[in-house]
């Protein structure tokens, strides 16, 4: 039962204003998600000697919680969201800088810091507290001629790329980029500015090809396949010719059986072999629903930090999906980037679940808002 349009309560008030329709996106990405780490994991845990369902059990934990961090967070005011999002961003701060002295290297990068049972990504939970931090310095430049924001938030975001970089991890630089420099354009960058930034990315997308091998080798690979292991991606582009228009059933196809990320980072493959092209543009459709959806809300409020910080959280969600998608159907070199609330992961997922919860919280209906139901 809904609470009554009078109820005062937290949740009442939580759930007239809340954005409903974003809410049930997230639970269509969360089921479909769950289905397909059901039918791709098995074999991948076969193939390591653990239990069939182990990355099953473990999703499913790390999507409780998720959800949970997602609602929770959901529940918080402006105030709140900026005081979580700077703890959570002090913590992970320090966090990147562990996995630099004592991180676990894994395929060349040290991204992880191995706790009792379980694994850490600090660079996950950096994303979604960056991007409402720096909307609040971007929008104090704004509102008090004392607090030189801009500047803070640039400095802030060369301390963290520095960071990433030393891990290394160029596709998680390149979303804080791209957030940053989003957020930083709708503070009301100049032109002039706009265009020496877009070069300095090109600089250092070009620059990356020749500091960092394992760039270079998928940039290569990707340009010649022949030129190197395309192993991956080559099952992955067989696994849609596979799937055809309607795919082959859930649990029917065979791409999982082989792909040592079925369950991660080709999670989309599978969703292509086992339910074909509609089913997959359903899903495209979905993402493309709650950034348009979130855009849409944003643009009739007139909190300044409201429109940064909720703009910056939604390209950080679009591009990480387009990311995924696109190395699995070999449209852009391969990058390691899970498909949000859909691939296996437990910092991925928690770190989604406060980010959303973030952009849920900033498009609730206040009074003076402006924001339409």
């Amino acid at each position: 039962m809904r609470p009554a349009r009078n109820d005062t309560s937290v949740l009442g008030r939580w759930w007239w204003t809340i954005d409903r329709w974003t809410l049930a996106a997230f639970a269509l990405l969360a089921g479909f998600g769950a289905i397909l780490i059901a039918a791709a994991s098995p074999p991948v845990a076969a193939r390591i000697g653990l239990g069939e369902f182990h990355f099953v059990e473990r999703h499913m934990v790390f999507l409780t919680l998720s959800v949970a961090a997602m609602l929770a967070t959901s529940l918080l005011g402006l105030t709140g969201i900026r005081r979580m999002a700077l703890a959570m961003l002090a913590v992970s701060m320090v966090g990147l800088l562990a996995t630099l002295v004592a991180g676990v290297e894994i395929k060349g990068a040290t991204r992880w810091i191995h706790l009792p049972g379980l694994s850490v990504q600090p660079s996950e939970f950096v994303k979604p507290a960056f991007a409402v931090v720096a909307a609040w310095l971007f929008a104090q430049q704004k509102l008090r001629t004392d607090v030189p924001g801009n500047l803070i938030a640039t400095a802030l975001y060369a301390v963290i790329m520095g960071m990433l970089l030393a891990q290394p991890d160029l596709g998680m630089a390149v979303v804080v980029t791209a957030v940053w420099g989003t957020q930083f354009f709708l503070a009301g960058l100049p032109m002039i500015l706009v265009l020496i930034l877009a070069v300095l990315g090109v600089a250092g997308l070009a620059g990356s090809y020749f500091l960092f091998p394992h760039v270079a080798s998928r940039i290569d690979r990707f340009l010649d396949p022949q030129s190197g292991d395309s192993y991956q991606i080559d099952r992955s582009l067989e696994a849609f010719m596979s799937g055809g228009l309607w795919g082959t059933g859930p649990g029917e196809g065979t791409v999982k059986l082989y792909l040592p990320d079925a369950h991660a980072d080709f999670i989309f493959a599978v969703a292509g072999e086992e339910f074909g092209l509609f089913w997959c543009l359903v899903l495209v459709g979905l993402f493309a629903f709650v950034v348009l959806r979130g855009f849409s809300r944003l643009e009739g409020d007139g909190n300044l930090f409201v429109l940064i910080a909720g703009a910056g959280l939604l390209v950080q969600f679009g591009l990480q999906a387009l990311i995924n998608m696109g190395s699995t159907l070999h449209l852009i070199p391969t990058k390691g980037m899970t498909l949000p609330f859909v691939s296996y992961g437990g910092s991925s997922l928690i770190a989604l679940g406060f980010g959303m919860g973030m952009m849920l919280a900033l498009t609730r209906r206040r009074p003076g808002s402006g924001i339409a139901p």
